[in-house]
């Protein structure tokens, strides 16, 4: 039988009163005749988000902690009861297109072996989020990030592998990973894998996710037949040095589970080295931009 929902649409909450509202506002605006339930869970916010949500959308399935669970257990408490044949992990601070949903929904049901796929996700100025498509991460990918090379040579296979830029970004494409901004799930295939891993707190768990996907025998599509605006950075825009280790300190855990199992000791030395130096890079960039906006 088909199930009685065709979309859970789950979107965590961390202090995003206003981002949250408009967000729901444009789901339910673009909801067409899809059957859809959607739910919002909140980590601990001291904004009064609950309150806003749960009166201007009675509808709306609240789940509210008393503390920050972080990204993947907030995701994981709402797929737990999310009946869809479809979910959609989204961002606070997105607006879906009025045909993204529908668009999407027909996408995935005309490719049964796509496990999971994202939208082209723009940012406010008309430019792709880079981060909405991108390839598993290797340290030669990080260290073209990180030295520029790929802003140098964005069409460059050779050092643009981190964002896949040489990628024509109106066609369709199979890739390694998308961002947890916008992941539209194959409910079958979540049932397979599993959920997100709780191991993380915030950041990699998304990449971490389709990486368990891929193995499974999953695809996982870029389609930008549909768009959704990401006003990227804005539900975690207080940027610091926290938040940089936070990153790094995931991004250690993914190359721990996924990849140093197969090394011998000199290479999972070379990763650990390669991953400290570039997040000193990372740290050092972070902290010359700071000084720059606090320069009188």
């Amino acid at each position: 039988m088909r199930p009685a929902v065709d979309l859970s649409v789950i979107i965590v909450s961390y202090n995003t009163r206003d981002l949250v509202l408009n967000c729901l506002a444009s789901v339910y605006d673009a909801a067409g005749d899809l059957r859809l339930e959607v739910f919002v869970v909140d980590n601990a916010s001291e904004d009064k988000s609950v309150e806003a949500v749960a009166g201007a959308y009675p509808e709306v399935s609240l789940i509210t902690s008393k503390r920050n669970l972080g990204f993947s257990k907030a995701n994981n408490l709402a797929l737990r009861v999310a009946r869809g044949r479809y979910v959609l992990l989204l961002n606070p601070d997105t607006v879906v297109d009025r045909a993204c949903l529908a668009k999407m929904a027909e996408f995935m049901d005309g490719c049964p072996d796509v496990g999971m796929a994202t939208c082209k996700l723009v940012l406010p100025n008309g430019d792709l989020d880079l981060a909405c498509r991108r390839k598993f991460p290797t340290l030669w990918d990080g260290f073209c990030r990180a030295s520029g090379l790929s802003g140098l040579f964005p069409k460059s296979k050779i050092f643009a592998g981190y964002n896949l830029t040489f990628l024509d970004e109106n066609e369709t494409a199979d890739v390694d990973a998308v961002n947890g901004a916008f992941m539209f799930c194959r409910r079958f295939a979540i049932e397979q894998v599993g959920f997100l891993d709780e191991e993380y707190f915030m950041y990699i768990e998304d990449l971490d996710w389709c990486y368990r996907f891929r193995q499974a025998g999953w695809r996982i599509v870029y389609y930008p037949g549909a768009v959704t605006i990401h006003a990227k950075g804005q539900s975690g825009k207080q940027k610091s040095s926290a938040m940089i280790r936070e990153l790094f300190k995931s991004t250690r855990i993914f190359y721990r589970k996924h990849y140093l199992g197969e090394m011998g000791r000199g290479g999972r030395a070379l990763v650990l080295v390669g991953l400290g130096l570039w997040e000193f890079v990372t740290l050092a960039r972070n902290a010359l931009r700071t000084e720059k906006r606090t320069r009188p």
